[in-house]
């Protein structure tokens, strides 16, 4: 794809939360998971790609004794559908008798989030929570539910914040839903 279609698509795009909106949502977020996990010296685990930027907002407002790293399994691969989930890389830190907060950026059928769920209780992680920028609303979920979620946005496509349109606009500083998609 070149960059002046990449381009449209971010200019034709409609902004459902603007970076201050994302300001009080990671606020609130981080608030939340502080309560919960203050005490409980857990491991942070970042879903890469798309949990990246979400992460490294919502770890600088976490004011309590933390470890972080990071875990890259993945269905999408560039696609704006998902598929097989392809697992690129575990953690390098043991999860055997920790607390897990696995973080990542989009809830939308909740299958990446369950299959790396079992994959830390595998491992033997004590307990194992998550937290997503984005609850996708819609009727095609798995019965897995996020314990932290930030924001409930309509079923769209959606990028920014670490959500991807085939693979670009990661790096917007707000959440924007795909014209027609």
């Amino acid at each position: 794809m070149d960059v002046k279609s990449i381009k449209k698509v971010e200019d034709e795009s409609d902004c459902l939360c603007n970076s201050e909106q994302l300001n009080q949502v990671l606020d609130t977020l981080a608030n939340k998971i502080s309560d919960d996990l203050k005490d409980k010296n857990p491991l942070l685990l970042c879903v890469m790609t798309g949990g990246l930027i979400p992460t490294g907002h919502l770890v600088t407002r976490l004011t309590f004794p933390l470890q972080l790293d990071y875990i890259h399994a993945t269905r999408y691969r560039g696609e704006t559908s998902g598929g097989e989930l392809h697992w690129i890389q575990e953690p390098s830190i043991s999860l055997q008798d920790r607390n897990i907060l696995i973080i990542d950026d989009i809830f939308d059928e909740g299958i990446t989030l369950l299959e790396i769920e079992k994959y830390c209780k595998e491992k033997g992680a004590a307990k194992v929570y998550s937290a997503v920028l984005v609850n996708k609303l819609h009727n095609r979920k798995t019965d897995f539910k996020p314990d932290y979620i930030g924001l409930d946005i309509e079923d769209r496509y959606l990028f920014g914040f670490g959500m991807d349109y085939k693979n670009y606009l990661r790096n917007v500083n707000s959440i924007h839903a795909v014209k027609g998609m």
